[in-house]
């Protein structure tokens, strides 16, 4: 029983770090790290009072970023996050927020408050970040066009850190897209 909960306190103690300022960075341990692992299913109705479904976003790079009202770097990254979703829609790159474990009126303010763009949907069990083995908040995945995740930021991700990785899922994948 002593073991098991010195694991728990160490997640809980990561999880913490995570959410209260990790930068994100390739240089920071809970930054950024490749991966291939299919995406998960994500579907649901949006704060925008419509619905969304990951698996429709097929064919276009996807970035699935989860956050909530009450997490300060959540908060710190928004903005960064709305511009990188504005430059790359004309390229065809999809947003999609996860509001993870909170109140659907605050996260509605906060879309409004931020002028976000792209869908956001509920996740008030927590079953979409089980099923991304979400590490914290905010975690974001960037989605290659057929469906694979290439590459995970855990903690508070940056624009320009963020472009760049989506500059190498367009190279990746030859769109011509992906310098321009």
């Amino acid at each position: 029983m002593r073991g098991l909960r010195a694991i728990v306190v160490a997640l809980v103690t990561l999880a913490a770090a995570a959410c209260s300022g990790a930068s994100g960075s390739s240089s920071d341990p809970l930054g950024v790290r490749s991966t291939s692992s299919p995406a998960p299913p994500l579907s649901g109705d949006t704060l925008q009072k419509g619905s969304v479904d990951l698996a429709s976003l097929r064919g276009s790079v996807a970035v699935v970023n989860f956050w909530a009202t009450w997490c300060t770097p959540c908060r710190q990254e928004q903005p960064q996050l709305e511009r990188v979703a504005r430059t790359y829609g004309d390229r065809g790159v999809r947003f999609v927020g996860v509001f993870e474990r909170d109140d659907a009126a605050k996260g509605r303010a906060w879309v409004k408050e931020f002028g976000v763009t792209y869908p956001s949907i509920a996740d008030p069990s927590g079953s979409f970040a089980d099923d991304f083995s979400l590490f914290g908040l905010p975690d974001t995945f960037v989605i290659d066009a057929s469906g694979t995740i290439r590459w995970v930021i855990t903690g508070k991700a940056t624009e320009g850190e963020l472009s760049s990785l989506i500059d190498r899922v367009l190279a990746a994948q030859g769109s011509p897209t992906a310098s321009a």
